[in-house]
Parts: structure tokens; sequence; C-alpha cells
């Protein structure tokens, strides 16, 4: 019988030891705002091991990719790690059958070995911020290992992560590898640069008193973007000792993507001046130290070009649109170096390299005007 563990807003643990009582309780939280934790547990298996007895949990947020996550978990529940020391917690950020199925599924083969497996249905706030911030809060570990639902862990990973951290070590970066074979696509090529980045929630590493102390991640991130370099420049600004461990690799396979991915991508970019309001100067130093003077040019020239063709202006309309037609040209060759040359992609690219400029200074006024700060 699964066991239902579920916290309410004053963190009071209540149990349910039947399905009906389970769903009551469930019920009661939603109404209350707060999130339950399924606990998935083998028939018998008895009560929880004592939290002196973990050493480190894995949060793993999902949603709607149970497949992934099932090739997640594989790797999770093999690591070579004392099974009654380390646990691993699902958080859902869109709760369903299928996600929790898995979940369930890898629990009770996991138990079998003392290992818990832990299913939690975020019932809000929602994205991938939040739903880490219910996992951490949730575990038991002194050490939090965060990983997405679309990677796939060494064996030794969660081993060589935990062994670096030495005496004031508070955080770790752990090496991220995305195979790629042939020429890769724009999009792949961008994926890709997720290897060299300084911090990702791919692959990191933290003391719980920290995050404890840091408030763990800033929700207001609803994206899956810039929520880690925002915990990262915290822990830069908390005196954090962040080491790098090669060691513990995660793989992260790039997933296939539709036609057109980068516009919907675009709209992350809103989050940025979230990002640059609460770190100007880290921003600037590590994201990016100037603004994107190259889309202003080319939707100004665009705008311009517009309303000077039906003013009857053609000088001024000649010159902008030479300038917007050298602008997007440049543009879409930069993506097109060193990418594929299908003939689809080099379409998408025409494509997209046209709409994207226009469409990122949208996203980047929005975000200016969110969150109240004057971004570029």
């Amino acid at each position: 019988m699964t066991k239902i563990i579920a916290f309410n807003r004053n963190r009071r643990i209540v149990t349910a030891d039947t399905e009906q009582e389970a769903r009551a309780s469930s019920v009661k939280l939603r109404r209350q705002g707060g999130a339950p934790v399924v606990s998935m547990l083998a028939a018998g298996a008895g009560t929880q091991a004592p939290a002196v007895g973990i050493a480190a949990s894995i949060v793993v947020p999902s949603k709607g990719r149970p497949q992934l996550l099932n090739r997640c978990l594989a790797s999770l529940v093999m690591q070579q790690f004392d099974t009654a020391r380390f646990e691993i917690i699902v958080v859902d950020d869109g709760p369903s059958d299928d996600t929790r199925d898995v979940v369930a599924g890898w629990a009770a083969q996991a138990a079998e070995n003392g290992l818990q497996v832990t299913y939690i249905p975020s019932m809000g706030p929602h994205g991938p911020a939040a739903a880490r911030n219910h996992g951490w809060r949730a575990a038991r570990g002194a050490i939090i290992a965060f990983t997405d639902d679309d990677t796939v862990a060494r064996p030794d990973w969660l081993k060589n992560g935990v062994l670096a951290f030495a005496s004031g070590v508070h955080a770790v970066c752990g090496s991220v590898v995305m195979p790629l074979e042939g020429t890769p696509t724009d999009y792949e090529k961008d994926a890709k640069n997720l290897e060299t980045a300084e911090f990702v929630t791919a692959n990191c590493f933290c003391l719980k008193k920290v995050l404890e102390d840091l408030g763990g991640f800033d929700e207001r991130f609803r994206f899956a973007w810039r929520e880690d370099s925002d915990l990262h420049f915290r822990l830069i600004d908390y005196g954090a000792n962040i080491v790098r461990e090669p060691k513990a690799v995660m793989m992260h396979p790039i997933r296939p993507a539709q036609w057109g991915v980068s516009l919907q991508q675009v709209k992350k970019v809103q989050f940025d001046a979230l990002l640059y309001k609460k770190h100007p100067s880290l921003y600037r130093r590590r994201i990016r130290a100037k603004p994107r003077w190259d889309f202003y040019l080319t939707v100004g020239a665009l705008l311009t070009t517009l309303a000077a063709t039906p003013a009857g202006a053609v000088g001024t309309a000649i010159v902008s649109g030479t300038v917007w037609t050298f602008m997007t040209g440049r543009f879409c060759l930069q993506r097109l170096s060193k990418t594929s040359k299908a003939p689809s992609h080099v379409l998408e690219m025409l494509v997209t390299s046209i709409l994207i400029p226009p469409l990122a200074v949208f996203w980047r006024a929005v975000g200016a005007f969110k969150f109240r700060v004057g971004f570029l």
C-alpha cells in the first residue's frame, strides 16, 4: 500500500494509511495551498529511515515527460552509493498519473534495496524553481543534489559529488556532457553550450543549510531559465565556497526539437531582466557584457522602413531597409556558421532570423516592465 505523507503550511506531518484518507488529505491541502508529498514505499516497507542515516537527497523536478523521467530514474537508482544513505525525490510540476506511475514503479523496485523514492505533486506555485524548492525542503539529506528529468547520471555521479564536500565547501558543480554526432543544428549547437556553463541545476550539489539561509530558489523565475544563475550569484554574494568536481558526470542527451523551436525559447529572455535587476554587476560580468545593440538596430531599421515607406520618404526607406537586410542576413549567417546546411534548416534559420530580433526586443521590454528595471 502506498503511504501518504503530506505537509501543510505549518509543516506538520499528516499521514494517511488508506487511499480514501490520502485523497481527503490531498484535497484539504489543495484548498490550503499546500503541496502534498506522496512517499512511494513498497507494501510493508515500514516507516521512514531515521533522518540521521541520509547523507544526500537527489531532487528531480519533472513535468509531463514520463519517458525521460523513467530513463533518468533508471540511472539514479543504480548509483554506487549506500542505498540507506541517500534518497530520490521527484517533484511533479504538472501532477499526472503517468509521472506518478513511473515513480511508483521505481520506488517499489528501489525499496527492495533499502532506497526510498518519493513523489511530490506540486499544487503550485509552478515552475522549475518552485518545484526544486518543494523538493529540497522535503529532503532529509544534509547535501542536496539537483538534476533534471532528461539527464542520465553516471554510476559514480553521486559518490563523486558528495566526496567533493571537503571542509568549508558549500556547493559543488559537476560536469555536464551532451553527446552529439555529426553537424549540429543551431538549436543543438546552442544547447551544447550547457557543457561550459559555470553553474547549472542539471548537475549541482548544495548544502541544505545554505539553501535554508538563502531561501532556496527565487520562484519568480517561472521558466527553466536563469533560476540557476540567480542561485549561483546569491551563493557568490553569500561568500560560499563553490568547487568544481569534473568526476561527477551527468549525461544530458539533446532532445529532438520541432521546426522553429527558437521562437518558443525567445520569451525566456524576459527573466534576464529579473536577473539583471538582482545582480547587475554579476550579470554584466558573467552573462552579457553589453546590451543586444544588434537586435535594437535591426528592429529600429525595420520600424523606420515600415514608417517611411507609406509616408513616401523613399530615401529613408531605402537606407533603413538596407540596414535591416544587412543585419538580418548577418544574424542568419552567424547561426548557420558550423551548423547544418540542410535545406530545411537553412529555411528555418532564415525565417527565425527575421522574427527573433523583434520578438527578443519585445520580451526584453516585457521583462523590464514586469520587474520594474531599466534593462536593455
